[in-house]
C-alpha cells in the first residue's frame, strides 16, 4: 500500500504519507518507518543539482 501511495504522487512528504497510512489502516506509523521503507524501496529524496547555462560564448571556448 505504501508503494502504491508513493507512485500516484512522488511529491508527497513522508509526514503526509503516513498520516495518509493511519486514516487508511487505522495503524499507528511513524514518519521513520515511512522514511525507512521507502529507501529500502528505492525511493530516495533528490533533487536534481542546477546547473549554468551555456552562453555561445562559453561554447566555442
Amino acid at each position: 500500500m505504501l508503494k502504491r501511495t508513493v507512485s500516484r504522487s512522488r511529491q508527497l512528504s513522508a509526514e503526509s504519507i503516513a498520516k495518509d497510512l493511519q486514516t487508511s489502516c487505522g495503524l499507528q506509523i511513524s514518519t521513520t518507518t515511512v522514511c525507512r521503507e521507502l529507501h529500502g524501496m528505492g525511493f530516495h529524496g533528490r533533487a536534481a543539482v542546477s546547473k549554468p547555462y551555456i552562453t555561445k560564448c562559453n561554447a566555442k571556448r
